[in-house]
């Protein structure tokens, strides 16, 4: 399931990058996905919601055993 979600975040990382930022796998365990955002993203206010809202939402419509996504 890391491979699936690598190849998802490979698609959201150009959108990420353009903002100056850039978003790292940690792990995947029992459905969580755990990523680093650095870059821009580290200490954007906003990063709560390009967590939630952006990365968790598409690994969830693109891989349906995606339970969360957490900030490490």
């Amino acid at each position: 399931m890391k491979e699936k979600v690598q190849k998802v975040l490979d698609t959201i990382r150009p959108a990420l990058q353009a903002d100056g930022g850039d978003v790292e796998l940690v792990d995947v365990e029992n459905g969580v996905v755990k990523v680093r955002l650095t870059g821009a993203c580290g200490g954007c206010p906003m990063a709560t919601m390009t967590l939630k809202n952006g990365i968790e939402r598409t690994l969830k419509a693109k891989i349906p055993e995606v339970k969360e996504v957490q900030a490490v």
